[in-house]
């Protein structure tokens, strides 16, 4: 095994540091459930641990303006009890305080649930999806500039949208909340996982908006910012990439249609994913920027991408549009979608 990065020891020795300081003052573990999924025998949990100040409600969820969620304390080797299918499993958080843990179990397709705890408090309730070997067709769906309008790579919006602005003033990406509902129409048994490289510490947030705009649940597969064990910075496409491996192997009879944006990687990433797995990609679906989207975050225009041709001649259809409503055109024009 390689040796942890330099960056990644520096931030550890100053989050242990911290810890001590914090428990010292009466700062307790505090876990904040996340969406899993899962199958016949099996499931992923996900979670972090974070410290809590003395009396924090356990179920508190007020909507904070965005900077506070970056300000949290990690609690890293925490024993986590994890409650399902009646049985029990303790798991330790890891860096940073996750869980991320495939752990048996017992459960019917559909929703499931989850019980954690640490020590002696009152458990937290976490959601599951189960797929069962019925469920064949699977939405993999970006999240910034496909769902939501974030605008990332603009440095000063970024951070506007991501430390400012409360997740009740941001804003849908037109029609795709729709072109979802005709997808869970046709398949109702879909599972949806929404795959971003944005930071673990909006997750709530980010639910709570998908929730609210009438997008399907689903796991969000985040991940998180600063230092690695092998870098300085954590890589978005390796990212993605890798969720995108691991859902590919975790469910196998699923065929996906991957969803993103032409702001920044997914057309590649897609391309890349359904070259290497043609038995796996369904389909690609673009959102394509605006001019003055393009321009504000590349500075020219930007058009399709030639590894998305490869794939289309691989056999995998890709469909490119400005919005929800004009990708649900272009899928029925491709019966990729059936007429209402």
């Amino acid at each position: 095994m390689s040796p942890t990065h330099r960056a990644a020891r520096i931030e550890d020795g100053i989050h242990a540091a911290v810890e001590r300081r914090l428990a010292a003052r009466g700062w307790s573990p505090h876990l904040t459930p996340y969406v899993g999924y899962g199958a016949p025998g099996w499931v992923r949990v996900l979670a972090r641990v974070l410290l809590a100040p003395p009396g924090t409600p356990r179920d508190e969820r007020p909507e904070r303006r965005g900077w506070r969620r970056f300000t949290t304390v990690s609690a890293d080797g925490i024993d986590v009890t994890v409650r399902l299918g009646g049985e029990t499993h303790v798991v330790t958080s890891g860096r940073d305080g996750y869980v991320d843990v495939r752990l048996p179990a017992d459960l019917p397709s559909g929703w499931a649930t989850a019980l954690l705890s640490v020590g002696d408090t009152t458990p937290v309730e976490t959601r599951l999806r189960i797929v069962g070997p019925e469920t064949t067709y699977g939405v993999v769906s970006d999240v910034d500039d496909t769902v939501i309008v974030t605008m990332l790579p603009r440095p000063l919006v970024a951070f506007r949208n991501a430390f400012l602005v409360r997740e009740s003033a941001r804003t849908p990406v037109p029609g795709m909340a729709g072109l979802y509902a005709d997808i869970v129409r046709a398949h109702p048994d879909v599972v949806f996982c929404y795959l971003s490289t944005g930071a673990w510490n909006t997750a709530a947030a980010l639910g709570d908006f998908l929730a609210r705009h009438g997008y399907p649940p689903g796991p969000l597969l985040l991940t998180d910012w600063g230092p690695t064990s092998t870098g300085w910075f954590r890589s978005g496409p390796a990212h993605k990439h890798a969720q995108l491996e691991r859902l590919f192997a975790d469910l196998p009879q699923v065929r996906w249609l991957l969803v993103g944006d032409d702001g920044q990687h997914d057309p590649t990433i897609y391309a890349e994913a359904a070259v290497a797995h043609p038995d796996r990609v369904r389909a690609i679906a673009i959102r394509q920027l605006s001019v003055g989207e393009q321009l504000a975050q590349h500075g020219v225009p930007t058009g399709p991408d030639p590894l998305t041709s490869a794939a289309t001649e691989g056999g995998t259809p890709a469909v490119w549009a400005p919005d929800g409503s004009g990708l649900a055109v272009a899928m029925r024009r491709r019966n990729l979608l059936p007429g209402r």
